[in-house]
């Protein structure tokens, strides 16, 4: 459902447009907070399509559809926005991770920590660098939400393994 969502929004807020100029939108916003392909994407569209979400407008060369949001497709993303249960049950493999942490000698879950917060620490100058390639757009930029959460996450993560890393170590010299 989430990816319909994201799709909506993004034809919402960009206008009409093909699954390649979507597949293109997708990896430069939305992809950092859902992840999702082209092999995703085209057959969500057609979905969308069928379910009267999308209309398909003029096809293009090589087949190409612009795929354009119906008053249907606008009523069902502001629903989901406004009435949507916010409770969702989590499946995060890292938390599955640092739950088991303690199944792990200190010298094999420090190293791991320090490379979690490595990885944690890479990603979140990623998206300092985007937060910053538009500083004047800043408060108006559509995701610019989302942005803030993928930052303060990043570094809270970052901040995470680096100290359970540190207490580890302290732990294990006793």
């Amino acid at each position: 459902m989430s990816l319909r969502m994201a799709l909506l929004g993004l034809l919402t807020a960009s206008g009409p447009a093909s699954g390649y100029d979507l597949t293109k939108r997708f990896e430069s916003s939305v992809n950092h907070a859902w992840h999702a392909g082209h092999s995703q994407i085209y057959p969500e569209l057609a979905k969308m399509a069928a379910d009267g979400l999308v209309t398909v407008g003029e096809e293009g060369p090589r087949g190409r559809k612009t795929y354009t949001v119906t008053e249907e497709g606008s009523r069902r993303l502001h629903d989901w926005l406004v009435t949507k249960e916010h409770f969702r049950p989590v499946r995060d493999e890292g938390a599955l991770r640092a739950f088991l942490l303690p199944m792990l000698e200190p010298e094999e879950s420090v190293p791991l920590l320090r490379r979690e917060a490595g990885v944690y620490a890479a990603r979140l100058a990623e998206l300092e660098a985007l937060e910053a390639s538009k500083p004047r757009e800043r408060e108006t930029r559509f995701g610019r939400y989302a942005l803030d959460l993928g930052i303060r996450q990043m570094r809270m993560m970052r901040d995470w393994a680096e100290e359970t890393a540190d207490r580890i170590e302290r732990a294990a010299r006793g």
